[in-house]
Formats: structure tokens, C-alpha cells, sequence
């Protein structure tokens, strides 16, 4: 995780390339102050309040705050209290907004809908990788594969010098020390996405766990409210091992596993490896997918996170500012800055266009 910061700049350039092809796309697509012949910018006013999940939390303030400078007399709110809140909030409509890291179901959505008599919509907003993160700063790098990980969250596996781990690390002298598996204790996008790559990857997960944002997990393993919960217990805990989302990793310059990929490859969660990982995903119409079977150079614990609104029942200014945030983000520099400089990979021009109309749709009833 230390070498992810100097990855930044060169592939900050090759995405602005992309970044341009939907500039413009927007209300948002000028900063306050620039110089040009562009109309100047409607100052819009209201309080939004969105929710839920901690996976993007580190960025969505950022683009809070920056977007502030573009709208000085709007307030934006954002809670970090996990993708099962945001899911929750957001269906019993005490929400403006909701977020997580499992997409909302056509149950769900049809749930939803019965709050305002019309359309919940949903739509993704950027991709980021589930990381494996260590208390240990020697353990950076050390290699697991799923298998690996399903028996150490499984207790199957309970030191690091497991002749299973010693195996994928022939050339480590592995301590032998307990490993502490850390996990979620709220309902948890994070889980989701981590979960569902291993029911995916490894059958007696399927069997015992299967996936889901919150699970009955093994005894022996502790948990951690949030990502931050669970960041702080890998910190504080001798021999803590545990997943959270790769901003966190960096924020803490955590040591991280290099997790084998579906071409049987170690990668370490950079930047590109999850902007790689994002690049695989076959997104349909309705924007419920997941990301498996990651090869290349992609690294295989890779999500993203959702947003969700409604066809109708905001009054205008509120439709208005909830739809410029959103557009904002997809169209700005500055917020595509923002993710690359978190860990997080903006979504491609391609998708982004088809968020754009998706965001249109907010209060179109």
C-alpha cells in the first residue's frame, strides 16, 4: 500500500483522457471562477441527506467538501453507518439518498416504490477493492488465495505459519504468531462484496456461509463497527488480520495481501489492479452486477457502490440538488481526482454517460 500514492499521477493522466468525454455532460461541469464563455452557474440552496455505507465514506466527504466550493449555499449530508442502514433508511424513505455495496433487488426496488408511488432507481457511482489488511507492517505482501482466506475466517486456519499460507509463500519465514480474524458487526456492503468472492471461489464457504452483508461468522473471530471499526481492531490487535476497503488500507498505511487472482496470479490491491478489475465487469441495463473471475493483472476482491433515489417526491430545489451532487461527481476532474487520490477507480466514460441518464430521472415524475 506504501507505493500507492506515486501510481497516481500517470494514471491520473491516462483517465483524464476519459474524464473529458463526458465533461460538459452536466450542470456541475464548471467550477466556480473559471474563465471562458460557459454561462454562469445557477447557486443552488437546500439540505441533502444521504446514507449508508462506510466503503465510500472517505470519498464522499471529499467530494462534499469540494463540491461545497461550487455551491457554497448548499449543505450536503453523508453517514457512514453501513450498506445495511443505507438500504434500510432509504426503503422506509427517511432518506434523500441511500448507498451501498450490494445493489438494491427487484424486491427491494418494488418495496421502495411503495414509499412515493412511483420508481426507486439505482445507479453506481465508482468501483474499489475489498483488501486483506494486516497489524503486522511485515506481513505487507504476504500471498493468500481465497481458499486460504475462507479457512482463516472459518478458524481452520489460526496461525500465520499455517503449512497452508507457508505453502503460497515459499520464500517468507512466517511468524508463529495466532491469527485474529476480524470482521464487520453491522450490516456491511464490505461483507457483501467480500463474502460473495468467496461463495463464489470456494465451495465449503458456499456450503457453511454462502454471502451476504451480514453473516453468523465463525467462533473466534471479533468484529468492528464499520470499516473504521474493523480498521482500528486490525491496528489495536496483535496479529489482526482483517477486510476493509482499500481507502482505509491506504488512510493507515496498513500492510496488505497480495490475494491470487482467477489466473492464478498474486496481485497487490493498487490502483490499477482494481481499475483493472473494474474493466471486466459486464454492467447490464438495471446496473445489478457483481464482479467475478477477475484474471489478468485484476485483482479479485473488487466492488462497487451504489446510489439510490426516487422518480418523484422531492420538491424541486431538493431534485435539483440531489441530481447536480450526483452529476457533479460523474463529470468533474476534480472528483475523479479525488477517487484516484483514495484508492478508488472512477467508472469509465462509457458508464458514466449511462449514470448520467439514470440521474436524470430523479424527480422526472
Amino acid at each position: 500500500m506504501r507505493e500507492m500514492r506515486t501510481r497516481v499521477p500517470a494514471l491520473a493522466a491516462i483517465l483524464a483522457i476519459g474524464v473529458t468525454g463526458v465533461a460538459g455532460c452536466g450542470p456541475q461541469a464548471a467550477r466556480a471562477g473559471d474563465t471562458g464563455t460557459e454561462e454562469p452557474q445557477k447557486l443552488l440552496t437546500g439540505i441533502l441527506n444521504g446514507a449508508g455505507a462506510s466503503f465510500p465514506n472517505p470519498l464522499f466527504q471529499e467530494w462534499i467538501e469540494a463540491y461545497g466550493f461550487d455551491q457554497p449555499f448548499a449543505t450536503v449530508n453523508y453517514q457512514s453507518i453501513g450498506s445495511g442502514g443505507g438500504i434500510q433508511g432509504f426503503i422506509e424513505d427517511t432518506l434523500d439518498f441511500g448507498s451501498s455495496e450490494k445493489y438494491l433487488t427487484d424486491e427491494d426496488l418494488a418495496t421502495a416504490s411503495l414509499n412515493r408511488d412511483c420508481e426507486a432507481i439505482q445507479f453506481p457511482v465508482v468501483f474499489g477493492s475489498v483488501v486483506i489488511a494486516f497489524h503486522d507492517p511485515a506481513m505487507d505482501g504476504l500471498v493468500l488465495d481465497a481458499d486460504a482466506i475462507a479457512r482463516i475466517y472459518d478458524r481452520d486456519i489460526t496461525r500465520y505459519d499455517d503449512p497452508a499460507i507457508a505453502a503460497l509463500n515459499p520464500d517468507r519465514d512466517l511468524p508463529d504468531r495466532e491469527i485474529v480474524p476480524v470482521h464487520r458487526s453491522d450490516g456491511s456492503g464490505t461483507t457483501y462484496v467480500f463474502t460473495h468472492y468467496l461463495d463464489h471461489e470456494v465451495p465449503m464457504w458456499a456450503q457453511k456461509y454462502s454471502e451476504g452483508s451480514d453473516i453468523e461468522w465463525a467462533d473466534g473471530t471479533v468484529g468492528g463497527d464499520g470499516n473504521e471499526g474493523v480498521t482500528a481492531r486490525v491496528i489495536n490487535t496483535e496479529g489482526g488480520l482483517g477486510y476493509v476497503n482499500q481507502s482505509y488500507a491506504i488512510r493507515h498505511d496498513l500492510a496488505t495481501a497480495r490475494v491470487i487472482n482467477a489466473s492464478g496470479t498474486p496481485i497487490e490491491p493498487t490502483l490499477e489492479a482494481t481499475t483493472i478489475a473494474s474493466d471486466v465487469a459486464v454492467i447490464p441495463e438495471n446496473f445489478q452486477f457483481d464482479i467475478d473471475d477477475i484474471g489478468g493483472g485484476g485483482y479479485p476482491i473488487s466492488g462497487t457502490n451504489w446510489i439510490f433515489a426516487y422518480e418523484c417526491g422531492y420538491d424541486d430545489d431538493l431534485a435539483e440538488l440531489l441530481r447536480s451532487f450526483w452529476t457533479w461527481a460523474m463529470t468533474s476532474e476534480e472528483a475523479d481526482e479525488l477517487a484516484l487520490e483514495l484508492g478508488y477507480a472512477p467508472m469509465a466514460p462509457e458508464l458514466k454517460r449511462r449514470v448520467l441518464k439514470e440521474i436524470e430521472r430523479i424527480n422526472s415524475r
